[in-house]
């Protein structure tokens, strides 16, 4: 398909490896910062002709956002054929609401922006809570992949005698999809009300499951509050430490010390957002996602 992908800083590892398996070229941009903190941007690769990717995980989209607007608009500028962007973490997607009079619905706006300078995205697991699909805020083509068979995949080939574990009844499904890919069983922690205040949570069948190494999934992993007390209760019903498996390693402050500090076994992330503790490419997801989508919209095929 002829791509060029010009990588935004700090996403140069993974361009390179969404490159290979397009078999596309990699794009050279300078951006830095002038003194007083604004944004220069420059396209040192041509892209006149080109079908250009952006690559940019949106994670910290204060510092991230504005030089992914100029590098999309020097694109168009320069006479690229389109402009696409590959944003593993999507960010601005956990306000889909007003929740108080005077709130801004960043996801709403933030969807429009980005709709004003790409012709297409790609992304991992948004948090899509209250809506159903992308198409509901973004007026380009949009399409949202999902990492649980390639974490499946990868549990099947790297841990043995596995249980996968959800922390309640929302984590169900998500958890479910893995477990079906990485042919391991699966199981949902329970909450017991008692009163307002007083709510017990116990593992189910919590004997049978004491020679098994418990995986943790989440889609994102940002205090890992979750994540912390579900290893608690682990704990208290004497299962084994645990893998913990995020699909964002987000891990805001102190949170990947703190998951550590639990005597959890192993921490593995997919490379949506640079961290030590990726352990999973996106790069064939993602790319296979690119393909179906150029072949589901005619101008892009």
């Amino acid at each position: 398909m002829n791509f060029l992908i010009y990588p935004m800083p700090s996403n140069e590892a993974q361009a390179r490896s969404l490159a290979d398996e397009l078999d596309a070229e990699i794009g050279t941009l300078e951006v830095r910062l002038f003194p007083d903190g604004e944004a220069y941007v420059r396209a040192i690769t041509s892209p006149c002709g080109r079908r250009v990717i952006l690559f940019a995980t949106l994670w910290h989209p204060e510092t991230n956002f504005l030089p992914l607007m100029f590098a999309a608009d020097v694109m168009r500028e320069m006479g690229a054929e389109e402009v696409g962007l590959v944003a593993p973490y999507l960010s601005y997607m956990r306000q889909d609401k007003r929740f108080k009079d005077g709130e801004a619905i960043t996801s709403t706006t933030f969807a429009r922006l980005l709709s004003m300078a790409v012709d297409w995205l790609v992304t991992v697991d948004p948090h899509l809570h209250r809506r159903k699909d992308l198409s509901e805020i973004y007026s380009v083509p949009a399409t949202a992949l999902h990492a649980a068979p390639i974490i499946g995949k990868w549990l099947a080939d790297n841990v043995k005698n596995m249980l996968l574990v959800g922390p309640d009844s929302e984590s169900e499904q998500w958890v479910k999809a893995v477990a079906e890919v990485a042919d391991a069983p699966f199981i949902v922690l329970e909450k017991i009300r008692r009163g307002d205040r007083d709510v017990e949570v116990s593992v189910p069948d919590a004997e049978r499951w004491k020679d098994r190494t418990p995986v943790l999934v989440d889609d994102i992993i940002s205090t890992a509050r979750t994540m912390i007390e579900t290893i608690k209760h682990l704990r208290a019903a004497g299962l084994n430490p645990p893998i913990c498996i995020g699909v964002h390693a987000v891990f805001s402050g102190n949170a990947f010390e703190a998951l550590q500090q639990e005597g959890v076994a192993k921490i593995v992330t997919c490379n949506s957002v640079p961290h030590p503790s990726n352990k999973i490419d996106l790069s064939r997801l993602i790319s296979e996602g690119i393909v179906k989508q150029h072949g589901n919209t005619g101008e892009l095929s």
